[in-house]
């Protein structure tokens, strides 16, 4: 291996360690998402905050305006352990997929992190959930197996299936490492389970209506003014016509 393989630049942008270079090639929701999962876990191990502070409760938050709640108990995982490399594993992997199957735009990826993130909201006093990374991350990974049916996967190496097995294979195996049947895991393909049907299955019967398409004005705030491709095309031939005489 040579230094500039070592250094990270044999493959991505120069001065890049591969670290580096594996957080900023994410899509932006990912990344952050990513970033906030660690960062909330190393605070926790260094006892700056504690997990009480975590949780989603309905009272803590909407009677005694504990507002940040209703961010981190999407971002708790637990403390420093190889169950939570588990959990950041599945969550960059697949949320990374769908989000970059989403397209360009952050929108629909974000519209979708909306809709998954209220409804568990709503569902968590019902079920004492006061954590919710792990429902929501199972949401996204019951979406992208679905839409990835002929995917072959393998877990740990053992066992060889396809893609819709995804979500039931990491609910037993959470059921065996745990020994409690996995509720979190349960509703996110519930919520999952909706958001497919009503994006995936209900347009071929309904005329192509897609109930759950963001809004056009939330598409506005993440989606850029559209450019002058005419005015684009001019400037690239006067530059293609140009390149010969800087020569």
């Amino acid at each position: 291996m040579d230094m500039d393989n070592m250094l990270g630049g044999g493959g991505g942008a120069i001065g890049q360690f591969p670290l580096e270079q594996w957080f900023y090639e994410m899509p932006v929701c990912t990344r952050w998402w990513t970033a906030a999962t660690v960062a909330t876990s190393l605070l926790v191990q260094c006892h700056i905050i504690t997990p009480f502070q975590l949780f989603y409760s309905f009272r803590a938050v909407f009677v005694k305006n504990q507002f940040w709640r209703l961010i981190t108990t999407f971002v708790y995982f637990g403390p420093l352990s190889l169950d939570l490399l588990f959990h950041v594993f599945f969550l960059q992997r697949y949320s990374r997929l769908l989000e970059e199957s989403s397209g360009r735009s952050p929108a629909h990826f974000s519209w979708l992190l909306l809709y998954a993130t209220s409804i568990l909201l709503c569902l968590s006093p019902m079920l004492s959930m006061p954590f919710l990374g792990s429902a929501l991350s199972s949401s996204l990974v019951y979406i992208w197996s679905r839409r990835n049916p002929e995917t072959r996967l393998s877990f740990l190496g053992l066992l060889v299936f396809t893609a819709p097995y995804l979500p039931w294979v990491l609910m037993a195996f959470s059921l065996v490492l745990h020994g409690t049947i996995p509720k979190d895991e349960i509703c996110g393909v519930i919520v999952g389970h909706v958001w497919y049907f009503f994006s995936d299955v209900y347009p071929s019967l309904h005329n192509g209506q897609r109930p759950l398409d963001p809004p056009g004005w939330w598409r506005r705030i993440f989606e850029a003014r559209p450019t002058d491709t005419g005015a684009q095309e001019i400037n690239n031939e006067i530059a293609a016509a140009a390149a010969p005489e800087l020569r």
